[in-house]
């Protein structure tokens, strides 16, 4: 089954993420300062905390570790590395039981605007043009998916092209992500989440809509 997600909020107590980061590690570092220290030869009591995981509970699951690549080419320099050295960075990364392990790969949507770092080619330039070769995330999920078949990928657009009617909530948008999942399949890639737009509000009718349109293309 397909699942959609909304992205959390890109603010943090009314702070940029960023800031808010860049916050809490001051005050950290702050508290860290004013604690009064032990004295000398003074015994530090030890603290055992026992976490009891209940695998038939009905709460949150661990889903497992995951990263990005997205965000406007984040990744894009890997594919210029030289062999072998890139096998090893990708088996590095995703290969089961052999350094980061990851089982989520969350990958940009892209649409050819600036989404922070750079531009991610659009698959889908105008309305009537689709290439499901253009762009490099298919070539790192297949990378993904041949080191771990197991792997979870999650779609997400940062940004959309300008040639939607009616901006980025609209049928278009809808028509575009459905088109995405048909080139995931060419390359054999089965998604299992797909989001709407990174940090940027939501809209509960369009989400119900993708929903139901992405159901009945699946």
């Amino acid at each position: 089954m397909l699942r959609t997600r909304t992205e959390r909020s890109g603010r943090w107590w009314g702070l940029p993420r960023r800031a808010a980061w860049a916050l809490g590690s001051v005050i950290t570092a702050c508290v860290a300062l004013l604690a009064p220290l032990p004295p000398a030869g003074a015994a530090t009591p030890a603290s055992v905390q026992q976490i009891q995981a209940d695998s038939s509970g009905t709460g949150r699951t661990f889903d497992g570790v995951g990263a990005i690549s997205g965000g406007g080419g984040t990744s894009r320099l890997l594919t210029d590395y030289p062999e072998p050295e890139r096998s090893r960075i990708l088996d590095y990364l995703f290969k089961p039981g052999y350094g980061a392990s990851l089982q989520i790969l969350k990958v940009e949507i892209g649409s050819d605007t600036n989404s922070s770092n750079g531009a991610e080619q659009s698959h889908m330039r105008t309305a009537t043009d689709v290439d499901c070769d253009r762009g490099y995330e298919w070539w790192l999920m297949e990378q993904a998916q041949q080191r771990n078949p197991r792997i979870e990928f999650y779609g997400l657009e940062w940004g959309a092209p300008g040639w939607f009617d009616g901006g980025f909530w609209s049928a278009d948008n809808i028509r575009y992500l459905t088109s995405w999942l048909g080139c995931a399949r060419q390359h054999g890639l089965h998604v299992d989440y797909l989001g709407g737009w990174n940090e940027k509000g939501w809209d509960a009718a369009w989400y119900e809509q993708l929903k139901s349109t992405t159901v009945t293309v699946r």
